[in-house]
């Protein structure tokens, strides 16, 4: 397949952080790229969390072979002990470096990947399949066509496909229909969309820094209009491990944000809901406007608006023609599983990983990124950057990935890592 294909590009899908990054990877070691970005944009999703502060610092989320290719335009390193927002990632970092020639004569943004096949190869077909180019169907300004290349790496991540409220895993009854009162993620609660939740009632449902950040906006906005009141639903029996972080957490913000939380919790300013089951959502008889959430067989007081901070997970669908290696679970690769597992690893335990982790039975396939750990919530963009330099790596070299142990060294070219554990993002 080398041989033969080796010729084609390389195609990216998504345009954020890690898809920009294996782009500038992939040309530093000599492969040709060709990106798509389903948004107008590049780094769509930065812009819908743009006022949100981030854990990790600008030392976290700056790729090294990207700032060598920026610093000799004049680009200015941020600095690396700050914190940016989402916005400030975007404006400062990726769409600069989207913006150099390289990258953007090789960048077609407003264009979606709907599918991933082979040439004349769907799943089952197996003869000749290694030695067939990818054919990405992809959907922009100008129509359909397809596009062959000779290798994929998804970095499309999962902003796009919020995980539902309901107790099953799926939708809760009436969820859908009340989505026009339903945030996903976090709101912009003291900006742009402050209107919709001051002097409101709202519920947010979630245990994560998610739930944590929107739930530090609404004590903001509560104070300066008394009426607004805020429930917090979780799933769990108690609210015991707020504060989760060690004393000596690597990301300090995402401790204090924990210590700010339990203080609240104490002073009261959350209505709290535990055992949280949420199994149907409708409208208020007596006051249409306001929604009504049915958990467990009790009703909730009636809301406003719902803040669904229970995280996201992959869209796999425009990879069902190709032989994708998941774990049932967690629906990441499924070598990588092992080690992001939120049921086995707690906060600090996930190890470095690479190629060797992330291969698939589907030769020349890569899911990087937050996509790479499925519904699990322990990514960091600095791990991204290091599974494109591990993937860029392979490409160059495929005999160089084998299976790595989950614990010791990884001897591989293609998996340099140490196994030094990196704290989880929350």
């Amino acid at each position: 397949m080398q041989d033969a294909n080796s010729h084609l590009p390389i195609a990216i899908i998504g345009a954020g952080p890690i898809g920009l990054s294996a782009a500038v990877n992939l040309l530093a070691a000599g492969l040709e790229p060709i990106i798509f970005e389903s948004g107008e944009q590049v780094g769509e999703h930065l812009a819908r969390w743009g006022h949100v502060r981030m854990f990790s610092p600008w030392s976290y989320n700056v790729d090294p072979v990207a700032a060598e290719w920026l610093t000799p335009t004049g680009w200015q390193a941020p600095r690396a002990d700050a914190f940016p927002t989402g916005a400030e990632l975007l404006a400062d970092y990726l769409q600069p470096l989207a913006a150099l020639p390289e990258i953007a004569s090789r960048l077609y943004t407003a264009t979606r990947v709907t599918h991933v096949s082979r040439l004349q190869h769907d799943v089952l077909r197996s003869q000749g399949r290694e030695e067939a180019p990818f054919v990405l169907r992809v959907s922009g300004p100008d129509g359909e066509r397809d596009v062959l290349a000779r290798s994929v790496i998804d970095a499309s991540g999962t902003f796009q496909c919020p995980n539902g409220i309901g107790a099953h895993g799926i939708p809760a009854l009436g969820e859908l229909a009340a989505a026009e009162r339903i945030a996903y993620g976090v709101p912009d609660i003291t900006g742009k969309a402050r209107e919709d939740y001051a002097g409101k009632t709202v519920l947010v449902v979630g245990g994560g820094h998610s739930a944590f950040n929107a739930l530090q906006d609404l004590v903001s906005l509560a104070e300066q209009n008394p009426d607004t009141r805020i429930l917090w639903g979780v799933r769990s029996a108690t609210l015991d491990n707020v504060i989760r972080s060690p004393k000596d957490d690597e990301l300090q913000e995402r401790r204090a944000l924990e210590v700010r939380i339990q203080q609240w919790l104490e002073d009261g300013r959350f209505e709290v809901v535990t055992n949280l089951a949420i199994e149907a959502i409708h409208p208020q008889e007596e006051q249409g406007a306001r929604l009504v959430v049915e958990s467990g067989g009790q009703r909730l007081p009636a809301v406003d608006r719902i803040i669904s901070a229970t995280g996201f997970r992959p869209d796999l669908a425009l990879l069902s023609e190709l032989r994708v290696s998941l774990d049932p679970a967690t629906q990441s690769p499924a070598r990588l599983a092992p080690l992001i597992d939120p049921n086995q690893h707690s906060c600090g335990s996930v190890p470095e990983h690479g190629a060797a982790e992330l291969t698939h039975a589907e030769p020349g396939l890569y899911i990087l990124g937050i996509k790479s750990y499925g519904r699990a919530p322990t990514f960091l963009m600095r791990t991204g950057y290091r599974q494109v330099k591990s993937v860029v790596a392979a490409l160059l070299d495929p005999d160089a990935v084998t299976p790595a142990p989950v614990c010791g060294a990884i001897s591989s070219t293609a998996n340099q890592a140490s196994r030094q554990c990196e704290p989880s993002c929350g």
